[in-house]
Parts: C-alpha cells; sequence; structure tokens
C-alpha cells in the first residue's frame, strides 16, 4: 500500500469530548469519526486493525470446532417475549416497529435468534454437541455512551452458541471457548486475566471474563498472589473473619453534630475506620420489607451479593419518608439499635465478627460507641457476604491473598443451562427417543471493543504501539528525498517489494512530507517498524532502521535489515 493512494487524516489537537487515551488516540489517528453519540464511522485505517481482530478471532473459532453462520441484526419482538425478556432487558433494548406496526429490536444479544434457529434445525441428539458463532453488528442503547468504541451503542461483536444433550458435553465445551478465548488474546499480544463473573442479565450456571489488563479499566478484579484464582470484584468472595472478640466497653451515646460518614465519625472519635458500621436502608421484595444492611465502615457494600439474598432479587434505596417512619431518623445517623419499628438487620460477615462497634444512633446528631452483638442489639437476621473485597484479604481458595487490577471487559463465557431451549420449546430427541430441551453455552468477544483496550494497554507519549498482531502494517518504509533523486524512489520502491515478497505487509510513505511530520504521523498510528530511504542513507549502503518501542535508531545495511524485519 502506498500512502499517497490511501486516505490518512491524522490530526494534532486532542479532541475535546475524548477522556481516555484509545478515544484521543483513535480519533487524532483517524481510525474513527463521530457520526452520532456512541456512533462510529471506521476509516480505511480503524477498518484494517479491526479486521485484523476478527481475523484472528475467526481463525481460533474456526480452530474450535466452531461453525460460523450470520444472523440478522433486527429481531422480532415476539422472540423476546417468549424468554420475558423484552421488558426485563430493560431501556438497553432499541424497540422499533415496521410500516405493519409489527414490533421489533436491534439486537443487543442473539440467544432467542440463535435457539429459534436451533429449534427448527436440530432434531435428534445425534447433531450434537454444536456450536454457532456469528460475528454481527449489535445495538446497545447506552444511557450515557462514552469512552468511544469502549462503550459505544453500536459494536462489533462476535457472538457463540453451543447446544448439548447433557452436563458434561456442555463443560467440555466451555472449556474448549475458555481455551479459545485464551489463544485469541495471546495471539493479539495482549496482557489478560480469565475471572470468574457473575451471569448478569444472560443469566446460567457459569461465568468467566476476559479483561485486559489496564490502569483505565472500568472493572475492577481481585487476584491471588499464591494461585491462579482471579475473579471480578462483583463476584469475589470476602471471607467470614475469625471468631468475635469480648465485649471490652459500655455502650454509649456520643455527640456528631455533623459528623454524617463513617470517615468523619472515626476521625472525630479518634479511632480506626475498621471500628465503624455503616447502615445501608433498603426496601426488599414484596413480603420482604424494610432492610438495614451493615458493612465495615472502611468496606463497600457489594449489589450484586446484596440481590442474590432471599427476598432482595429486586430491592431498592428506601426513602427519607421510608427511613424515618423505620428508625425515626435522618439518614447519616442511622442504625440497627432500638428501631423504631421491625426491621430485618443483615449483616456482613466481617461486622457479625466486631465487638465494641460504632453506629449510629438513630437519633439526628449522635451514634453509639461500644456497641456490641446479643447485648446491646439482637444477633442479626441473616450473616452473608455482602461487601466488595479489599486488597489484603485472604483468597477465596485459602491459597494467598488478594491485589486488586483494572480490567477492560473484552470477552465472557457462559453455562446458559436450559434457560433458552425451555422458554422457547426447543427440544431433540434423545437416544431413547424422548424429547429433551439441549442445554446452551453462550460464549462473546466484543471485537471492536478489543482494539480500544489493546491502545490502553499499549500508548505513549507519541501514540498507539500496537501489538504486532494488530497493528494496520508491519512496517512503514518511509521516503526522505527533497531533491526528487530517482535513484531514492527506485530504491524505496524496490524494498517496499522486497519486504511485500518476504510476506511482511509494508506500507510506502510517499507522500512528500518532512521527516517531522512524517515520522509523527507513523509513531502516531503505531507502526511497529519503520525503515527510512535516503539520499545519505543510500551512499553509506544503509537504512534508518527503527522499532516503534525503541528510542534510538540504527543504520542497517540491506541483509541485515531483511533479516531484523522477518525475524
Amino acid at each position: 500500500m502506498r500512502l499517497s493512494q490511501f486516505h490518512l487524516r491524522t490530526v494534532k489537537e486532542t479532541p475535546a469530548d475524548a477522556e481516555i487515551a484509545s478515544h484521543q488516540l483513535m480519533l487524532k489517528a483517524g481510525m474513527l469519526r463521530k457520526l452520532a453519540a456512541g456512533l462510529y464511522t471506521w476509516s480505511p485505517l480503524g477498518l484494517r486493525v479491526l479486521r485484523k481482530v476478527e481475523a484472528v478471532v475467526r481463525e481460533e473459532m474456526d480452530r474450535s470446532g466452531a461453525i460460523e453462520l450470520l444472523m440478522p441484526t433486527i429481531q422480532p419482538q415476539e422472540l423476546w417475549e417468549e424468554t420475558g425478556r423484552w421488558e426485563k432487558f430493560g431501556g438497553q433494548l432499541l424497540k422499533i416497529r415496521d410500516r405493519k406496526e409489527a414490533g421489533y429490536c436491534y439486537g443487543p444479544t442473539a440467544e432467542e435468534v440463535i435457539t429459534d434457529f436451533a429449534r427448527n434445525e436440530l432434531a435428534s441428539y445425534k447433531q450434537l454437541p454444536v456450536n454457532f458463532y456469528n460475528i454481527q453488528t449489535k445495538f446497545r442503547d447506552e444511557i450515557r455512551p462514552r469512552f468511544g468504541v469502549m462503550r459505544a451503542r453500536e459494536f462489533l461483536m462476535k457472538d457463540a452458541y453451543s447446544f448439548h444433550l447433557d452436563d458434561d458435553s456442555l463443560a467440555a465445551e466451555y472449556r474448549n471457548m475458555y481455551d479459545a478465548y485464551g489463544r485469541i488474546f495471546t495471539r493479539l499480544g495482549l496482557k489478560f486475566r480469565a475471572v470468574f463473573a457473575d451471569t448478569g442479565a444472560i443469566g446460567g450456571s457459569a461465568s468467566h471474563e476476559f479483561h485486559v489488563l489496564a490502569d483505565s479499566g472500568e472493572d475492577s478484579i481481585a487476584w491471588s498472589d499464591g494461585s491462579d484464582y482471579a475473579a471480578n470484584v462483583e463476584l469475589a468472595e470476602a471471607l467470614a473473619p475469625g471468631q468475635r472478640p469480648a465485649a471490652a466497653e459500655a455502650m454509649r451515646k456520643v455527640e456528631t453534630p455533623v459528623q454524617k460518614t463513617c470517615e468523619d465519625v472515626a476521625a472525630l472519635l479518634g479511632i480506626p475506620l475498621a471500628r465503624t458500621v455503616k447502615s445501608v436502608a433498603l426496601m426488599g421484595d414484596e413480603g420482604t420489607g424494610f432492610v438495614l444492611a451493615l458493612v465495615r465502615g472502611d468496606h463497600v457494600v457489594n449489589e450484586i451479593k446484596l440481590a442474590k439474598l432471599q427476598g432482595l432479587a429486586g430491592y431498592r434505596l428506601a426513602t427519607e419518608d421510608e427511613i424515618r417512619a423505620h428508625l425515626g431518623s435522618e439518614p447519616g445517623f442511622l442504625g440497627p439499635v432500638a428501631p423504631k419499628q421491625a426491621i430485618t438487620v443483615i449483616a456482613d460477615r466481617s461486622v457479625a465478627a466486631m465487638a465494641d462497634f460504632v453506629v449510629g444512633a438513630n437519633a439526628p446528631g449522635f451514634h453509639l460507641a461500644g456497641v456490641n452483638w446479643g447485648r446491646d442489639l439482637p444477633e442479626p437476621a441473616l450473616v452473608a457476604d455482602i461487601r466488595n473485597v479489599v486488597a489484603g484479604d485472604p483468597s477465596p481458595d485459602g491459597k494467598g491473598t488478594l491485589a486488586l487490577a483494572r480490567g477492560i471487559e473484552v470477552g465472557h463465557v457462559f453455562a446458559l443451562g436450559d434457560r433458552y431451549s425451555r422458554a422457547m420449546g426447543c427440544t431433540v430427541l434423545d437416544a431413547g427417543g424422548k424429547a429433551t430441551h439441549p442445554l446452551m453455552g453462550c460464549y462473546g468477544i466484543g471485537v471492536s471493543r478489543i482494539v480500544a483496550a489493546a491502545i490502553e494497554q499499549n500508548h505513549d507519549a507519541n501514540g498507539i504501539v500496537w501489538p504486532q498482531a494488530m497493528a494496520p502494517w508491519q512496517v512503514a518504509v518511509c521516503v526522505i528525498n527533497p531533491k526528487g533523486d530517482a535513484a531514492v524512489e527506485e530504491a524505496a520502491d524496490t524494498l517496499y517489494r522486497e519486504l511485500g515478497a518476504a510476506g511482511i505487509e509494508a506500507v510506502l510513505d510517499d507522500r512528500g512530507l518532512r521527516p517531522g511530520a512524517m515520522f509523527a504521523d507513523i509513531e502516531l498510528i503505531g507502526i511497529p517498524h519503520r525503515v527510512v530511504v535516503s539520499g545519505r542513507g543510500l551512499e553509506a549502503g544503509t537504512f534508518e532502521y527503527r522499532a516503534r518501542s525503541a528510542t534510538e535508531s540504527e543504520n542497517l545495511d540491506r541483509a541485515t535489515l531483511l533479516a531484523r524485519l522477518t525475524q
């Protein structure tokens, strides 16, 4: 490819609405152009990178034994009503109507479509197991699309769905996909971790997320320094601490005139934050009523864990009126001691093991210190793990302690079971001739998101530093020829053709730019290797070579250069 015949338009200024490095650099490098909120046009340069990722994904899916098909982006309302997700999926589901007023949605995922395909195509256990995959555009109507393609409304996704007769077969394919994903992200040159995860809106019995590690990641993941355990913080278990110590203080009321947070109360009383207890007022499902969830002052309530407790699947925060009715106080001074009405108290494991702790007194301007279970208030109705883990917690597998890292989710595998096949009446005949609902697995990769995640992990002050497998070209041959010397042009063209013949993807920068502007573009778009052809170099019999990640250039003869690049 000759850059003089290619559309490449870079910009120097950092776009004002781009908040993270990948969004900034993709716009500056001309990979993306915004059409509307969360909608982007991929330029020829951006598309080259996107197709590189897509090719690796496709190769490894084919290698795994999955079979590619292509499903439509527009999906009928009736299918989603069969699974109950037409209403449950929420505002991200973009609903539309055709000229006949029939309801459709722009597919955010394809469980319904693939299950409909399967119930019409699969009839016998002899056709199982089978795994169909699809690389297709998806749409989710994000409330606040941001971060470029990292959280766009329209995105390119690889989704696969497998069908099985029994649990063992599903488990084997789950592991097959887990391994395939590991190969994909390794081939793409990414630093990643596979972590245990919550099944979320997709549902199912098992789930792993694949995260590209980056400081800008939206997800927090916990990993053990003594094993291969890793999990999303939403799921990572916080183990119960040791036995509760005996009470050593009398309960007393302390004045806290304006101190409403645990941090402020601890500072006023001169005690560690870990001796305070945070009270979160909730309204549970019908029949559950008012709930006070307690976590240590230095911990954070885990909403996912809370929602898994009986009676809290659809919980919400209590209103101020509901708080006053049950506790007789305004927020900021709440606690479980002597409520105004009967309430349900749920204590985190760490709180249940505390003695002589500090809680709100249910009176404006006051807290209670020296509070103890069984003496000053009844034992909690339920003790459960309802907090986020923190660095230094023991690993749930009993090996080592937990550390935290930030990650960008780029892949997810689920064991769905028969949730969708049963809801949609998808059956096959087993070996005994009996109709059975096949078990399903679901396996997704955010193809377009991988591009942004790779940049978040691989960039510097000058631009993108692509992993080799994702770069738009491997080598840039840059021509410096201010006098229009035919020998320089011929040498550059010859080298460019030699690289192509050796199977190396090269681009010839023959735009006639000054060296500074040319090199700035090549560094910005992240080409791994740069070779400069100039009159001075020809006189010396060398080419100026520089790797994108290097700080200095080298002068190499032709044989050494070709040997270096073909490695």
